[in-house]
């Protein structure tokens, strides 16, 4: 069943799915399932975040496998059911024998028995037997088996859909957290760009100052050193883009070459908060979180299936019927028919300790799926607790990125002044500069960090599922 996506995805989705983000797309994109309606070909697009995680939904690889694991849940179910419906077969035989037991059989059942088949029972020849027959038999009663069978597969489909719950959950989580990471490498690489142009320029100025001997040597190799610097982290920043771009582009389903941009404004940007205490939130993760319904319906079904077993310490009754006829040539005739009608009624009485240690397999089954749960509930506990304590940090670092904007500016204010009364140098100047930029980024990149950690949270209570 779905349960190693509730491990595979349960309190952690696959590495690739946090790595991703938000995309648009440009070029034909492959379908996963025949009802998926996906462009074959459109210019570069922008998506939103809804749109993102809408076009995730539809064609990401983990949610069309919890889906194809949810239809063989329900196929298993239909599986089950099929022991409480009769079981009809046809069939044909042929024999050819010079048995006397037989053969005498054949003549009776062939309704050609006379004076003749007695004289010659002891030496009867050679004869045919063609048996062409429909037989049906229906379970009356096998120790509860079926039953338990039935249940069982029933808390399957309830399972595999708890699952699939739990991948959309997470995949949500992860186009949220990875749509912010992409912006955040945007802002990275503004900022690279900006202070690039801001030392050019001032390296430019001094070189001419220098030449006209009225700065030093040193103030030009100090901003040939920052112009450096500046080059090697837009190098760093343009690298994050295209690497936030191939998983984006994995977690939606698309080959890593499709073009896509966010659209998105960091003044419309929602504004991150925490909405309610630990306690509250772990109350809420426990009833809303698929992975804890999930292991619920594990146990309960581990328990179905013990039962099962144990079934098999009863006794199986069987009706059947058989409708055919007996004669030497292919072909039929209602004159020689036969029916055969019965019930039968078997138990084990020995069965080599095979029962005894499937029971006992099943008893193990059924202790693993309670510790499971048990380990579920601890992991959401764990989870709920980290991504609190996380997005409390994250609003925290926002209020102090906010706070060194304005000192920031004031920096750069004083600095300018100085600037101009020649009572500072031109690396403080840039430094103060680059600060200045440095510091609203880091706003921005604050924002986002606290929305990703929002976005954990409301995973981590199953908010999405």
């Amino acid at each position: 069943m779905l349960k190693a996506i509730k491990n595979k995805l349960a309190l952690s989705l696959l590495p690739i799915l946090m790595l991703s983000n938000v995309s648009a797309v440009a070029e034909n994109v492959p379908q996963n399932s025949a009802d998926q309606a996906v462009p074959e070909k459109s210019a570069l697009q922008s998506f939103t975040l809804d749109q993102a995680i809408d076009y995730a939904l539809a064609n990401n690889p983990d949610m069309q496998i919890a889906a194809e694991r949810l239809g063989q849940a329900e196929a298993q179910l239909g599986v089950a059911l099929s022991a409480f419906y009769p079981q009809v077969t046809a069939r044909v035989g042929y024999d050819h024998s010079n048995n006397p037991a037989q053969v005498f059989s054949m003549i009776v059942a062939q309704r050609d028995f006379n004076s003749n088949s007695i004289n010659n029972i002891n030496n009867p020849g050679y004869r045919q037997n063609f048996r062409p027959e429909i037989i049906g038999k229906l379970s009356l009663f096998r120790g509860g088996q079926d039953y338990q069978n039935s249940k069982a597969a029933e808390l399957g489909i309830d399972a595999a859909e708890f699952e699939r719950s739990t991948v959309r959950n997470a995949l949500i989580e992860a186009v949220t957290a990875s749509y912010y990471a992409y912006l955040a490498a945007q802002e990275a690489h503004k900022v690279a760009q900006d202070s690039i142009a801001a030392i050019t320029s001032e390296l430019k100025q001094t070189k001419l100052r220098y030449e006209a001997g009225t700065v030093l040597k040193s103030d030009v190799l100090s901003l040939e050193v920052k112009s450096a610097e500046a080059q090697e982290a837009e190098i760093r920043a343009a690298n994050g883009i295209e690497l936030s771009k191939i998983g984006i582009a994995t977690l939606l389903g698309l080959s890593a070459d499709h073009a896509f941009t966010v659209a998105s404004s960091f003044s419309m940007l929602p504004e991150p908060k925490m909405t309610a205490l630990f306690n509250d939130l772990l109350e809420l993760a426990m009833t809303q979180r698929p992975e804890v319904k999930a292991a619920a319906s594990q146990v309960e079904i581990a328990q179905a299936k013990l039962k099962n077993e144990q079934g098999a310490y009863l006794p199986r009754a069987d009706a059947y019927v058989s409708y055919g006829q007996n004669s030497q040539s292919p072909g039929f005739s209602g004159s020689k028919d036969n029916v055969t009608a019965g019930v039968s009624v078997e138990m084990d009485l020995f069965s080599g300790l095979e029962t005894k240690n499937r029971v006992s397999v099943a008893e193990r089954k059924a202790a693993e799926a309670r510790e499971t749960e048990r380990k579920t509930k601890l992991a959401i506990e764990q989870e709920v607790k980290i991504a609190s304590l996380n997005l409390e940090e994250a609003l925290a670092r926002m209020r102090v990125a906010e706070a060194s904007v304005r000192a920031a500016d004031e920096a750069l204010r004083l600095v300018n002044e100085q600037r101009r009364a020649e009572t500072a140098t031109v690396t403080r100047y840039i430094e103060a500069e680059v600060a200045r930029n440095k510091a609203h980024a880091n706003t921005i990149a604050a924002h986002y960090d606290a929305l990703s950690a929002e976005a954990a949270l409301k995973k981590a209570v199953g908010d999405w599922k």
